[in-house]
Parts: C-alpha cells; sequence; structure tokens
C-alpha cells in the first residue's frame, strides 16, 4: 500500500503481469516518488509482550479522513480465532512531507476504536513520538533494542 500511495503504481497487479509472461508496465526510470506514506500493521496482541490476543471484538472503528486507508476485514462482533496470523488491520497514512505524514497517522491512531481484544495499537502511538522514529534515523535493530530500554525501565 505505501508503495501503491506514493507512486500510483499497483506492485500486486505487476507481479501478477510478469507471473502471466507480461513485462513490467514501467521502467525504473519512469517511477515517480511524490510524498510520505507509513502503514502500522494492527495485530490483536498486546502492545508489549506481543502476545497473541484472540477473542470477539466488542466495539470498531476505522479511523477515516483525507490520506487515510485501513485495509481490514473487522466488525464489531468479529471473533478472532488463535489459530492464524494476528494481523486484523493495516492502517496506510500518505503526506506530502514525513512530518505532515507522522501528525496524520498520529491523529487516525487515536481514531482507531478496537474493543474487546488487545492491539498493537499503544506500541505505534509510543513509536510516533520517539525522536529516532520521527527523524527516520533508526536500523532493522532499533525496535528490539528500544524495547529492551523500555522494559529496563519499566523495571527501574
Amino acid at each position: 500500500p505505501v508503495t501503491e500511495a506514493i507512486t500510483g503504481l499497483d506492485l500486486v497487479r505487476e507481479q501478477i503481469r510478469v507471473a502471466e509472461g507480461h513485462p513490467l508496465s514501467v521502467k525504473q526510470d519512469e517511477v515517480e516518488f511524490r510524498g510520505h506514506s507509513i502503514e502500522c500493521r494492527i495485530n490483536a496482541e498486546d502492545a508489549w509482550t506481543f502476545a497473541p490476543s484472540p477473542g470477539q471484538v466488542t466495539s470498531y472503528h476505522a479511523a477515516g479522513g483525507l490520506k487515510v486507508r485501513v485495509d481490514s476485514g473487522l466488525y464489531t462482533g468479529y471473533r478472532i480465532p488463535p489459530y492464524y496470523d494476528s494481523m486484523i488491520a493495516k492502517l496506510i497514512v500518505t503526506g506530502r512531507t514525513r512530518e505532515g505524514c507522522i501528525m496524520r497517522l498520529k491523529r487516525a491512531l487515536e481514531e482507531m476504536v478496537i474493543d474487546g481484544v488487545k492491539t498493537s495499537i499503544p506500541l505505534h502511538q509510543a513509536l510516533m513520538d520517539e525522536p529516532d522514529f520521527r527523524s527516520g534515523d533508526y536500523t532493522i535493530k532499533w525496535l528490539e533494542e528500544w524495547l529492551a530500554k523500555r522494559a529496563q525501565g519499566d523495571q527501574a
């Protein structure tokens, strides 16, 4: 979704075309990036331990608004089973700048309501205020290290 949001290019469509033996519909130098996009994968799990949280959704309200997209089949009354991947929604926001995108994402995360099960929403909300995240100064190990520091702080 983030690639589609900032390029207008549907990568899944392109993959299907290639699988059918067709060439890509665009050349690399024709791909233009416009703005920023961030995706949060909302999981039915404890935000800090990542323990699964299956159960019944007692209330659901998807975030909305300009440049806000929610991909989900969730609804009030839906029972999340314990047998599959815990992802229950993808929240995708787009903006002209990274800062604008982050501000839109903060609002959208506050607007999302998923009651009855624990979700990863509090984790995403906490990350929005982290200076390293806001500046884009992080590595693949950053989250693991941040969570370890946070856990140590909780025990102190």
